[in-house]
């Protein structure tokens, strides 16, 4: 059955928001209350912030959430992935993959030369994916709270 990737539309806040809670579950993380308001809002607004669904026989399946950046050192802008979610369930099905590869498409349709995200050291399953596009860069993330 092929893969469907869509726009997130306005009716789709329920499933979006099941998609977000697996997401955040994953990382051990929660998303408040504040912050999916604003998030949808970055979506739906005039934010350089887009949401798109996997759609596998007529069930979501799946999420990415992408944005631009700017890269001071090239002086062009890069698309970063935010977000990939992708149900347990289906995991392994060429979802991820799917999803990643338009993201790409997106980028090269725009022009831009570059896609890049972050993973977790765990996230052994997803960086065997990821690892199939390129290998990791030696990059270390540093992340300040500033309160």
């Amino acid at each position: 059955m092929p893969i469907l990737i869509r726009p997130l539309a306005p009716d789709d806040r329920a499933v979006w928001e099941e998609m977000l809670d697996g997401y955040a579950t994953f990382y051990k993380t929660a998303i408040t209350a504040e912050g999916r308001a604003a998030l949808w809002d970055w979506i739906f607004g005039d934010e350089d912030f887009w949401c798109d669904l996997a759609v596998l026989d007529g069930v979501v399946v799946g999420m990415t959430q992408y944005q631009l950046m700017h890269r001071s050192l090239s002086g062009a802008k890069v698309v970063y992935l935010s977000d990939l979610f992708v149900r347990p369930d289906v995991r392994g099905g060429g979802v991820g993959r799917a999803l990643i590869d338009h993201v790409i498409g997106f980028a090269r349709g725009r022009g831009i030369s570059n896609v890049r995200w972050l993973t977790q050291e765990f996230n052994y399953a997803g960086r065997r994916l990821y690892d199939s596009y390129r290998p990791k860069s030696d990059f270390v993330l540093y992340s300040v709270p500033v309160e």
